[in-house]
């Protein structure tokens, strides 16, 4: 991917195209959540219909992996799925570029989810608890563990980055070879393959934060099974 273009600066910072979309997609997202969550009801129409099997299949699909804390986690790594899956889409739009074929773009995200790993652990026992698993079985690990954390971010990050890039970059090579033959093909991969990143970038997050958190709820499960 080329270098994103610079749309306005505010003092010396450049605000990027990258950015802006960003933004739109986050404008969109919150409008939307907005207009569509108003109007509640018991006797749900379509739209509620529709947003209440999206939230249930998020939900079953959190509970798979961790089961007693899936309505803690759920908000982020809903958020977290629905948003990287429009990111992707969006370089379906005319004119725009999918954010997630940027690496700064799916940099911040992997941040965002080494944080919250951390933040859930301690939440869910302590400062001092979760520290403690660093230690475990043998502090000669601590170091192994430290390298596990920052590898495995630099991989969620550069992994999201390289497969939306490539396929961007791929769409647009037989786009210039096969023109207007290749559209309706083109447009259901792109569609699939936006959809698989997220679902897969998604279940890695709920995976380390579960790993963070269900190290202390088996510890304290085997505290009261004594």
């Amino acid at each position: 991917m080329g270098e994103a273009a610079v749309v306005f600066r505010i003092g010396p910072l450049q605000v990027t195209s990258v950015v802006v979309t960003t933004w739109g997609i986050m404008l969109l997202l919150g409008v939307f959540s907005w207009a569509a969550t108003r109007r509640l009801g018991l006797d749900p129409g379509p739209l509620q219909t529709v947003l209440e099997g999206v939230v249930a299949a998020i939900d079953g699909a959190i509970r798979e992996v961790l089961p007693q804390r899936s309505r803690l986690v759920l908000p982020f790594i809903g958020t977290l799925w629905i948003y990287i899956l429009v990111a992707n889409l969006a370089g379906l739009v005319p004119g725009l570029a999918s954010p997630t074929g940027h690496l700064s773009v799916t940099a911040g995200l992997a941040l965002l989810v080494f944080f919250s790993v951390h933040w859930f652990g301690i939440r869910s026992e302590g400062l001092k608890g979760y520290l403690v698993h660093y230690l475990k079985p043998s502090p000669i690990l601590l170091p192994f563990h430290i390298i596990s954390e920052l590898s495995r971010t630099v991989a969620l990050a550069v992994r999201l980055f390289g497969n939306i890039m490539s396929l961007e970059l791929a769409a647009l090579l037989v786009l210039l070879v096969a023109g207007l033959l290749a559209p309706v093909p083109l447009l259901m991969l792109h569609i699939v393959e936006a959809l698989v990143q997220a679902y897969i970038f998604g279940m890695l997050a709920l995976i380390y934060v579960a790993g963070a958190m269900q190290s202390q709820i088996e510890s304290r499960e085997k505290g009261n099974a004594i």
